[in-house]
C-alpha cells in the first residue's frame, strides 16, 4: 500500500464532506428545512437501484449510482444554482469544470481520471446510463415538491411549463417512468401546488 496514495484518498474523502454544507432550494419532504447536496446525491443513489427495473436497455446501474454520487461534488466550489434561475446558471458550466479539475485532481491519477470521466459523462447526458441518472435527478425534486404541497414551486412561483422543460430528460432517460411523472405533475397542478403554464 502506498502511503502517498492513501493520503490523497483520505484528503479527498475529508474534502467532499463539505458537500453537506451546500444547501439546495429543495425542501425535505417534511418541509422542515432545505436539503443539502450530499443528501440529494444519497437519495438519487438509493433511487437508482430501487428503480433499476425501469431502466432502459443498456443502462449500467452500478455506473449510474457512481454518477449520481459524484455528479454534484463540483458544488463544493461552484455552489448550487437553482435550476429555474436563468441568470444564475450563466457561467455555471465553466465554474463546475474548474471545480472538477481541482477536486478529482486530489485523487491518485487513475482514480481522478475515472471520477472525472463519470462526472463528464453525466454532464454530457448522451449514454443510456447518463440519461437514466439525469432522469432520476429530475424526478427527485418533483417528489419533494409534491410532498411539501408545492414547496419550492410555491416559494418561487414556478409554472407547469417550466417544470415540463426541466423534466423533459425523463422521457428518453426513463421512458417507463414518464407516464408517472406526467400524472404527478397533473396532480400537483390540480391540487394547486404548481401554477398552470403561462398563456403565450
Amino acid at each position: 500500500m502506498s502511503i502517498n496514495r492513501l493520503t490523497q484518498q483520505i484528503q479527498f474523502i475529508i474534502e467532499i464532506d463539505r458537500l453537506k454544507l451546500i444547501l439546495r432550494q429543495t425542501l425535505l419532504t417534511d418541509g422542515s428545512r432545505q436539503e443539502n447536496s450530499a443528501e440529494h446525491s444519497w437519495h438519487l443513489a438509493i433511487m437508482a437501484f430501487t428503480l433499476a427495473e425501469y431502466a432502459p436497455e443498456g443502462v449500467d446501474i452500478l455506473r449510474a449510482i457512481k454518477m449520481v454520487l459524484i455528479h454534484d461534488l463540483v458544488e463544493i466550489d461552484a455552489g448550487d444554482t437553482f435550476c429555474y434561475d436563468v441568470q444564475g446558471n450563466e457561467g455555471k458550466a465553466e465554474k463546475e469544470a474548474q471545480a472538477a479539475l481541482r477536486l478529482f485532481g486530489m485523487l491518485p491519477p487513475e482514480q481522478g481520471k475515472e471520477f472525472h470521466q463519470l462526472w463528464h459523462e453525466f454532464e454530457l447526458c448522451e449514454t443510456p446510463t447518463a440519461k437514466f441518472a439525469a432522469a432520476l435527478d429530475r424526478i427527485q425534486p418533483i417528489l419533494h415538491n409534491q410532498q411539501t404541497q408545492g414547496g419550492t414551486w410555491r416559494i418561487h412561483g414556478i409554472r407547469r411549463d417550466q417544470v415540463m422543460k426541466r423534466v423533459a430528460p425523463v422521457e428518453t432517460g426513463a421512458p417507463e417512468l414518464w407516464p408517472f411523472v406526467l400524472q404527478l405533475i397533473d396532480d400537483c397542478v390540480a391540487a394547486g401546488y404548481l401554477q398552470e403554464s403561462r398563456l403565450s
